[in-house]
């Protein structure tokens, strides 16, 4: 046996393995010209007779160059140290002595629409990728490999590359809007001794902002990161805040793009707490009055979680870190503002907050791993309660992939039932919650599947609006987040959200949904002419008129 084993090990040793490879490139980066362009190559061993070409120049590796792992080329090192903020392995044109150059030859510059990389082993082409082709392209848009897959995903210069975690024996709180929401952030926030970082979309409440400030007073180190550019601007209110928030030397940072830097996220759309390094709370609602009112005020439909564990909170800690730690974020500095005083009916509560012990938990973070919401949905065998602000289909005229999902597990026998928000902006225009709920209705009826969509009734159920976006799975699992079902939040907004697999929790939020739905069985909307009213009142006019015409008949 020793001889054909000997002469096995030899005949393996002449086969040839290209263990280098490009995973990953960047050919048309946010600065003028694209100096930032860079290369990426993975693999071990020797990069002599190596050579990177584009068809029209390319360079090869000083002689006796070695690779452990990946290495990357930059187009210009100083340029690319100001989007990374480190330094490549090497450059291709000569800016810095303390960046080693490659060999180049010819003029090498990636096209930000049309182009190709070919990689050569010994003058042997061993991989090749063209765009358009192998791949489509977009300013910003990182192009990497998994698996031998281009682009799984769209992936833009500064954003972070978590992975799914799973987490058990988790203990924590769940909790409602309006109902005990801003009783759980107090406590949350008031049981802190070391440290609270903040991330949230908008902060404009007073009673939130205060909270924060009194932690700070007592020695907690506070820090709150918001999003630079909301929708509307940054209000007058939240200037307010982070006014507060200063003169408490609290540190408060916006996520924005800036002079060279550009923004990650479309928008940082998160709404979460990490405290002590050990708790988290993850909410649908920005820190705002209406989503965190006081004890017999209405407000929002959300959900919240809290979840007592370190592993999860280091998991949400390095995501706060790579939040904060680029360029994007730029210290907040208002001069001016104005208290948000809001004006909200009065509510009885309903729902008070349910501790639970040793759930599963998965933290849903986008873009990194949106996909988990599809999985979610996927996975649904019973039932299927879907509650969110609103649902819309895709720019293409593509069905939501959300939606989509739900509505295949509706033709398999799963029980849907998707309750959307009613407020006027949500209803008003050609194309949004009150269209949607008649479309997710029609495919229920023609083919004929348990498929069923409402429209909450706001008045009746006297909450504010239905700022939701939440799941909940055959009772048992449950999906807490801030990620709406449009195109932007999914794939290119920073989000924030946590599947919670426990029988307890599933039956409080779908106690809270039913609460919802049920209150919505008759509504269907806007709300047409009271007719018996109109005639009534018609009634009494012609009643009115006819006496004072008898009158003055009388007394002439």
């Amino acid at each position: 046996m020793r001889g054909p084993l000997f002469f096995f090990f030899l005949f393996t040793l002449c086969i040839p393995v290209h263990a280098l490879e490009i995973v990953e490139f960047c050919p048309d980066p946010y600065l003028d010209g694209d100096p930032d362009e860079y290369i990426i190559l993975s693999g071990t061993g020797s990069l002599d007779g190596i050579v990177v070409s584009d068809g029209e120049g390319g360079f090869r590796f000083p002689d006796g160059s070695m690779i452990e792992g990946e290495i990357t080329i930059a187009r210009n090192s100083r340029a690319y140290q100001v989007t990374h903020g480190c330094d490549p392995d090497y450059e291709w044109y000569d800016y810095s002595a303390s960046v080693p150059d490659v060999v180049r030859s010819g003029t090498f510059q990636l096209a930000n629409t049309g182009d190709q990389l070919q990689l050569y082993e010994r003058g042997d082409l061993v991989q090749e990728v063209t765009w358009p082709g192998d791949l489509s392209t977009r300013q910003g848009q990182v192009h990497y490999s998994d698996d031998d897959f281009w682009d799984q995903r769209i992936l833009l210069l500064g954003q972070s590359r978590f992975t799914s975690q799973d987490f058990v024996s988790v203990d924590g709180i769940a909790f409602a809007a309006p109902d005990c929401s801003l009783t759980v952030y107090e406590e949350t926030v008031r049981s802190a001794r070391e440290e609270i970082l903040a991330n949230v979309y908008e902060l404009s409440s007073p009673v939130m902002a205060q909270c924060l400030i009194d932690a700070g007073r007592r020695g907690v180190a506070v820090t709150v990161l918001l999003e630079g550019g909301p929708v509307g601007g940054i209000s007058d209110e939240e200037k307010w805040a982070v006014e507060e928030l200063s003169k408490a030397n609290i540190p408060v940072l916006l996520m924005t793009s800036a002079d060279t830097i550009h923004s990650p996220y479309r928008f940082d759309h998160a709404k979460y707490l990490i405290i002590d390094h050990s708790r988290v709370l993850v909410t649908s609602e920005n820190f705002k009055s209406n989503g965190f009112p006081e004890s017999g005020l209405s407000g929002n439909r959300g959900w919240g979680i809290v979840l007592e564990d370190e592993g999860v909170a280091q998991y949400f800690l390095s995501i706060y870190s790579h939040d904060t730690s680029g360029g994007w974020c730029i210290p907040a500095a208002f001069s001016s503002g104005e208290a948000e005083f809001p004006t909200l009916a009065k509510y009885k509560t309903e729902f008070s907050p349910f501790r639970f012990e040793d759930a599963r938990v998965i933290p849903v973070v986008s873009p990194d791993t949106s996909y988990l919401i599809r999985d979610l949905i996927t996975g649904a065998k019973v039932s299927l309660d879907i509650e969110q602000a609103y649902i819309t289909n895709q720019t293409n005229g593509m069905i939501n992939p959300f939606l989509d999902e739900a509505i295949r597990a509706a033709r398999r026998g799963v029980q849907v039932r998707i309750l959307l928000d009613s407020y006027h902006y949500n209803t008003e225009g050609p194309a949004d919650n009150d269209e949607m709920v008649r479309f997710i209705n029609s495919i229920g009826e023609e083919e004929n599947i348990p498929l069923e969509a409402r429209l909450a009734d706001l008045e009746a159920n006297n909450i504010e609006k239905i700022h939701n976006k939440g799941v909940i799975v055959d009772g048992t699992r449950v999906l807490v987040s801030s990620i709406n079902w449009n195109d932007n939040s999914p794939g290119f907004n920073r989000e924030i959200g946590v599947i919670i697999e426990h029988a307890g929790v599933g039956d409080y939020f779908t106690r809270v949904f039913e609460d919802d739905w049920m209150a919505s069985a008759s509504y269907t909307g806007k709300k047409g002419p009271d007719w018996i009213k109109i005639w009534i009142a018609l009634a009494v006019l012609f009643t009115l008129a006819g006496l004072a015409y008898i009158k003055k008949k009388t007394v002439f």
